[in-house]
């Protein structure tokens, strides 16, 4: 098994392809929420979610969950690429100037990870990799989750364990939680689930609210959905669930789903002025128009 990050250009933030290292399940990015290089697993190379958000960037997107995993070769992978970054040039030849630094390992990929029913042995994977390269306390280990696998006890011990590792859990809350469709997600929502599942996971590990806010034929979201969202934050708060924060972001690369005409770009100012409303609430804001 070999990279092919020689033939890799300059990484930027709107190029989050997961094959750029002719790796299966391990990829580079630069990410413009975590300010450096992140690096991707991705558990879902089979291109399937259980959720369908009209933003993704997954092409030919299809229902179903993560498939078996090749465990072994996830662990030669994330070698690889380590080995490129802690001990090669990766850095030098690859990322941007102002940019250069290891950020964290992130489980995202084209699906929801936590699907996997092997999620709780990738991230002891993950564990075993940062040990051999003296990463361990040096970087995050994020996971980039809808929630909807929190239940599972499974699942739960791997939380834990990431909370170990200087873990985070970036919980996807788009729109105040409703019960009946959510048009944003493409799911049947049901809001004490949603609810219950962000404070299982603030409890395990260190958890941030991620949001993506933009404009549908023009509209952007209305006071009321704004007003919603923002009542949401703040009965959590006052529910004792211990949250980070908000990692609050917005359309930077074109959606691959039918949807993708409707959907436009949030102005700088729009955003800057909600992440002041979310924090007016006692909450910080990491902001990524």
């Amino acid at each position: 098994m070999s990279l092919k990050t020689q033939w890799i250009a300059p990484l930027q933030v709107n190029d989050h392809r997961r094959d750029i290292a002719g790796l299966t399940y391990v990829y580079p990015v630069v990410s413009r929420r975590a300010g450096g290089v992140s690096v991707g697993i991705n558990l879902n190379p089979n291109n399937a979610c259980n959720w369908r958000c009209v933003y993704c960037q997954v092409p030919d997107l299809q229902r179903g969950s993560a498939p078996e995993i090749a465990l072994p070769q996830l662990e030669s992978e994330l070698d690889l690429m380590l080995a490129e970054i802690v001990n090669g040039d990766f850095m030098t030849r690859a990322v941007p100037d102002g940019v250069r630094r290891l950020n964290d390992i992130a489980f995202s990929g084209n699906g929801e990870p936590t699907t996997s029913a092997q999620f709780a042995e990738c991230v002891a994977i993950v564990e075993r990799a940062l040990d051999r390269f003296a990463l361990r306390g040096q970087i995050k280990v994020v996971l980039i989750t809808n929630g909807s696998q929190l239940d599972k006890a499974h699942v739960q011990f791997a939380l834990e364990k990431m909370a170990s590792l200087q873990g985070e859990v970036w919980f996807k809350v788009d729109r105040a939680p409703q019960d009946g469709f959510e048009w944003v997600n493409q799911i049947r929502l049901n809001r004490q689930q949603i609810t219950r599942r962000l404070a299982q996971a603030a409890a395990l590990c260190p958890t941030w609210i991620q949001t993506c806010m933009f404009a549908v034929d023009g509209q952007l979201p209305t006071e009321a959905e704004l007003q919603a969202y923002l009542t949401f934050l703040a009965q959590q708060i006052e529910a004792g669930v211990k949250l980070k924060g908000v990692l609050l972001y917005g359309i930077a690369r074109t959606s691959m789903q039918a949807e993708a005409p409707q959907l436009s770009a949030a102005p700088m100012a729009w955003m800057q002025c909600f992440a002041e409303r979310i924090m007016s609430l006692g909450l910080p804001v990491k902001l990524a128009a």
